[in-house]
């Protein structure tokens, strides 16, 4: 027979809270017929497991989860991670998901969380070659470890004399809750996000934000939900429950007023107070804007549309294009700067997350004193973050401009 069934080394980590070492480990013969429910059971075979009562989840690099139906539909709504569509355990085929060389996370009963390192190996193989057989199901055709094992090898090269490894200083990131690592998981593209909502394209907006990191961009994606919702149904309704709940969790300043606007649009409510189609980005850039250029604008009340104070003037946009808000005066909400108090709040807490501890110093140092805005820009643009910190930046000033409304009644339809 040819080479035509993976390899799969498998090493469980841990459980229960504990980290083991040695890792113990076998490798299994997986053909193009078998299922990743078949490998399920043929690891937690392999590790001695006689209550089969809980459930099994394997976790791909790009932060894919492939289960039973019923867990895939509640991870699908999580907190955490990228938003992405589960894949049916039952069906699923081991060698056509997977390539060689690729790894992946086992974790058997999500309680307890025995947490197994999957590898494909390089090289494929030949069952009759490595078994002697070709077996209906994947069988692990080498092994170590106690579980016991009956060779007594206590890691993968145990040669019986030689002393156990050194254990690593650090957990493996899978026991930290660390694995796939962020840098795994591709960024929201905003452009591509902004443009399918003015579009009213859901079908595109669902593209661009399954399977990317969406948590500093919460503002800006709610924005679509109602129209996917409306459009795609069944496609939004997990994207709308895990935006609800990463809000919830974030709990910034128009999170919760976001959340319970999704929630209203998923249980087909009608939402509560006055109802406006505001541009959030444009009421911001007013509240939050230079107060040395304007002192602030208006906000009309019919229209949603947002004015700079200097539209007031007839000798600033012409006598024809100026509006008068004192004829009106139920009809305008007046904008107030608010100052840079905000701003250089965000740059504060834009470095307090920073892993790297030196970029994390330079940018708390940049941020101190007279002329901190232009240091910190500069320093963001030659450090590669400007995407990243536009996103974080764009996303606090929308969600305290929603704020800003609710605290006036008023709702962004």
């Amino acid at each position: 027979m040819a080479r035509t069934w993976l390899s799969v080394t498998v090493e469980l980590l841990g459980g229960r809270g504990e980290e083991l070492w040695p890792w113990s480990g076998r490798i299994f013969a997986v053909g193009p017929s078998h299922t990743f429910m078949d490998l399920a059971n043929a690891i937690n075979d392999a590790f001695a497991r006689w209550d089969r009562s809980h459930l099994s989840m394997f976790t791909l690099a790009d932060g894919r989860v492939i289960t039973d139906e019923e867990t895939g539909t509640e991870i699908a709504g999580s907190i955490r991670g990228p938003i992405i569509a589960p894949i049916d355990i039952a069906a699923a085929k081991v060698t056509r998901t997977l390539e060689p060389g690729a790894e992946f996370q086992f974790t058997y009963d999500l309680g307890d969380a025995w947490t197994h390192r999957c590898v494909v190996g390089e090289v494929k193989v030949d069952p009759l070659e490595v078994l002697g057989i070709r077996p209906d199901a994947p069988l692990p055709y080498w092994g170590w470890g106690s579980i016991p094992d009956q060779y007594g090898r206590r890691w993968a090269a145990d040669d019986g004399e030689s002393p156990a490894p050194g254990k690593p200083s650090r957990p493996h990131p899978m026991l930290l809750h660390a694995w796939p690592a962020q840098v795994q998981m591709p960024g929201l593209d905003l452009s591509e996000l902004r443009e399918a909502i003015a579009a009213a394209d859901a079908a595109r907006f669902l593209a661009a934000v399954t399977g990317h990191d969406i948590d500093d961009a919460l503002q800006q994606v709610g924005a679509g939900i109602p129209m996917a919702l409306e459009q795609r149904r069944q496609e939004a309704e997990p994207v709308a429950l895990s935006v609800i709940n990463r809000l919830t969790w974030r709990d910034g300043a128009g999170d919760r007023m976001l959340a319970e606007d999704l929630l209203a649009a998923l249980r087909r409510e009608p939402l509560t107070g006055r109802v406006v189609p505001v541009a959030l980005d444009m009421l911001s850039t007013v509240l939050e804007g230079d107060p040395e250029l304007s002192a602030g604008g208006y906000l009309d009340l019919h229209t949603g549309q947002v004015y700079d104070e200097t539209a007031t003037d007839p000798m600033m946009v012409g006598e024809g294009a100026a509006i008068n808000v004192v004829e009106e005066p139920d009809r305008w909400l007046r904008l107030h700067r608010t100052g840079p108090r905000n701003g250089w709040r965000d740059m504060a807490v834009f470095a307090e997350r920073q892993h790297n501890d030196a970029l994390r110093e330079r940018l708390e140092r940049a941020i101190e004193g007279k002329g901190a805005f232009f240091r910190f820009r500069d320093l963001v643009h030659g450090e590669n973050l400007s995407e990243q910190w536009y996103a974080f930046s764009a996303d606090r000033q929308m969600g305290r401009a929603r704020e800003f409304l609710a605290d006036h009644g008023i709702r962004v339809a």
